[in-house]
């Protein structure tokens, strides 16, 4: 099996972006429309406020996911743009991202970690729940949407 290799990368980073369309794809598929209208700047993305990781299979990038400041209080971050490539799933890269948003988190200062999810997202809604994520009140772009779930885990 190959190792699963984890770099920070910037937001709008031509790889990075090119997995955020395959993700933004994805969304769409499942809901409909562009995926996510969620506001995003990519400099949200950019340490100490944020950060943006890939992940890489024999040199080929096949996953991401990222984090961004949320709430005012400097302790919370906002994970987003979590994907992996169709053809990786089951490797374990989910898994890895998030593990590696999670430690670049609290590496930052951060001490909670919240997510939006849709309930079309089963996969990762069990992912995030076998990490120890629990469900909050729904909050951000989404927070009335139907079939919104928001989740947060402390760091």
């Amino acid at each position: 099996m190959s190792e699963i290799e984890i770099r920070e990368r910037r937001f709008d980073a031509p790889e990075s972006q090119a997995l955020i369309r395959a993700a933004l794809a994805d969304l769409g598929a499942r809901y409909g429309g562009s995926g996510d209208e969620t506001p995003v700047d990519a400099a949200e993305f950019t340490p100490p406020d944020g950060a943006f990781l890939v992940a890489y299979l024999d040199g080929r990038p096949v996953g991401c996911g990222g984090w961004r400041s949320h709430g005012g209080d400097g302790d919370t971050a906002e994970l987003k743009r979590m994907y992996t490539d169709p053809a990786a799933r089951g490797r374990g890269v989910a898994r890895s991202v998030l593990a590696a948003v999670e430690r670049s988190a609290r590496d930052h200062g951060r001490k909670r970690i919240v997510l939006e999810c849709g309930d079309k997202q089963p996969e990762a809604i069990a992912m995030y729940t076998s990490a120890g994520y629990e469900r909050i009140p729904n909050f951000g772009f989404y927070k009335d949407a139907p079939g919104c779930l928001s989740y947060a885990r402390t760091l």
